[in-house]
């Protein structure tokens, strides 16, 4: 009998475990999928500023011509 149940004991902690490793991974996962879009945005961003500048820059060429 006590072999039956430190050998339950001993499949829950497994279970427990392998629960725990998978929610960290899962965490670990989100965080790297938040950052890669936070780093695509700022790209956008970046791109949408210098084509406003470059119109802004053409525009005040225009001005001179």
């Amino acid at each position: 009998m006590r072999i039956d149940l430190q050998s339950v004991f001993a499949t829950d902690l497994i279970d427990v475990n392998k629960k725990g490793i998978g929610r960290l991974v899962d965490a670990n996962m989100n965080e790297a999928s938040t950052r890669l879009k936070a780093m695509q945005t700022q790209e956008q961003l970046g791109l949408q500023a210098l084509q406003i500048a470059n119109t802004n820059a053409d525009n005040a060429l225009q001005l001179f011509r």
